[in-house]
């Protein structure tokens, strides 16, 4: 999603460059919309990331320490 977002960017810095007003604009509102959508799932998988994270560290280490009580 990250390419497209700067694929439309690349696409409305050329068609602005260029004077083609309409399909800059067009471009800078696709490339906005995927920039935006994309940094909220960063954040989402960012926190889940952190949360789970820490639940599967303390679940290893106790497997690891049941293992060594063997």
């Amino acid at each position: 999603m990250l390419k497209w977002a700067i694929i439309s960017a690349v696409i409305a810095i050329i068609a602005g460059a260029l004077g083609f007003g309409v399909i800059a604009g067009a471009a800078a509102g696709i490339a906005k919309i995927l920039f935006f959508i994309f940094l909220v799932l960063f954040i989402i998988l960012l926190v889940s990331t952190i949360f789970v994270g820490k639940k599967v560290k303390s679940a290893l280490s106790n497997k690891s320490d049941d293992i060594v009580r063997r």
